[in-house]
Parts: C-alpha cells; sequence; structure tokens
C-alpha cells in the first residue's frame, strides 16, 4: 500500500469531535485528524508490516500517521538511529506512549534508551524514557529485576520535574514496574518512600499515587 492510499483512509476516518476529545485529555499536535485507535489497529493490520511505509507515514507529520506507523514498522530491521530521530519528532504524550507500546520495547537498545533519554530536557523526549521503563515492566517477560533496579534513582531524580507530561509518566514508570513482582514491588515502595522525604509537592504526589496502588489489596493479592 502506498502512503496516498493510507492517508486518503485516514482523512475518511477523520472526525473533528474526536480533535476536541482528544484536546481534553491533553492531546496535543499540530495535525490531527481525529481517528480512532481501533480504526488506526485495523488499518495496521490491514497494512501489515512496511517498514518503508512507515517512515514515509512517520515524515508527514500527521498525528494518526505517526501512530499508524509505529504499529506497521518491522522491529527486526528499525535502527537505533530512527529511534533517537523519531523521539526528537515527540509533541504529543499519546504518540509518544504508543509508539513506545507498538514498537520501541521489542528493539535491542531499549534498556539503554530508557537511560539515556530520561536525562533529556525536552519534554516528550524525556517522558519517552519513562514510558518505555513502564511499557518494558508490563511486555518484557525476559529482563531481570537488577535490569529495572538501574531505573530506581534514575526515578528518583526525575520525580520532581514539575512538568505534567513527565510526572505522569515517571510514576507510571514506578507503578509498572512496582506491580511485575513481589521482589520489585517491595523494593519500588521503598523508593517511593524516599520520593515522599523530597520538598517537592510533585514528588509527594508520585509518591503517594504509587503508595497507594502498591500497597493495595489488588496488587497485594495478585503478587502473592
Amino acid at each position: 500500500m502506498e502512503a496516498k492510499s493510507v492517508l486518503l483512509k485516514l482523512k475518511k476516518f477523520s472526525n473533528p469531535k474526536n480533535v476536541a476529545g482528544m484536546t481534553r485529555f491533553g492531546i496535543q499536535g499540530k495535525k490531527m485528524l481525529g481517528v480512532s485507535m481501533p480504526e488506526l489497529r485495523e488499518l495496521g493490520k490491514e497494512i501489515g508490516k512496511d517498514s518503508k511505509l512507515s517512515q514515509e507515514l512517520w515524515e508527514t507529520g500527521i498525528h494518526e500517521a505517526r501512530i499508524l506507523a509505529g504499529i506497521i514498522a518491522e522491529p527486526k530491521i528499525f535502527t537505533e538511529k530512527q529511534m533517537d530521530r523519531w523521539i526528537k519528532d515527540f509533541d504529543s504524550w499519546d504518540v509518544c506512549d504508543r509508539v513506545c507500546l507498538n514498537l520501541f520495547w521489542q528493539l535491542p537498545p531499549a534498556c539503554e534508551k530508557c537511560v539515556e533519554w530520561s536525562s533529556r530536557e525536552r519534554e516528550f523526549e524525556k517522558r519517552a524514557g519513562f514510558a518505555l521503563m513502564a511499557v518494558l515492566a508490563v511486555k518484557d517477560k525476559k529482563i531481570k529485576n537488577e535490569q529495572f533496579e538501574i531505573f530506581f534513582p534514575i526515578i528518583i531524580k526525575a520525580s520532581d520535574d514539575e512538568r505534567n507530561f513527565v510526572r505522569k509518566a515517571v510514576n507510571w514508570a514506578l507503578r509498572q514496574i512496582g506491580k511485575r513482582n513481589a521482589v520489585l514491588n517491595k523494593k519500588a515502595i521503598e523508593v517511593a518512600k524516599k520520593i515522599l522525604k523530597k520538598e517537592s509537592k510533585t514528588a509527594k504526589w508520585i509518591a503517594n499515587d504509587a503508595i497507594r496502588e502498591l500497597t493495595g489489596n489488588a496488587i497485594q493479592t495478585r503478587l502473592k
């Protein structure tokens, strides 16, 4: 399938009301069409994996085309340089999170990029580091506990970043790591208690929210 025909399909699915709804949820972007995720997933299945088309869609700058690009990209041939180029284009939390969820976690440099990107200054580049931590905690069953423990000092350091899309990603990473297994649960709670001691409203919010979920009956019962 050619990029032109894909874009025609996306425009056919466009919905201005959805754009308004996306904006209310903090989703932003210069070229949003309002295409729903079920429609994007269905179109992704229809297209299949296509590396060339994926890059062409990304370069359009269209919000939904970039999410679709992450769905149809081929992990086996997607390079580290492409990862670094794509995150520089992130301009919305959902593009960031969807690309991490659909593509980045499957790539060999994923753990290294969590560390590297989490020290970036730009909001969505930094978010990508923590979003990727969260996704890896859920999706990659082969990673050992020790790798996630490497992320804990990074989470502590970033816990007073007041920017909304960073603080929520830091919180997300801590909670997902803490839900992975009983050992990491205990250590994540200890990390949250360290964060709680910081003189920062943002840090206290991250810590309290994580502690509430990680010590809750639902999580504790499942981990036992």
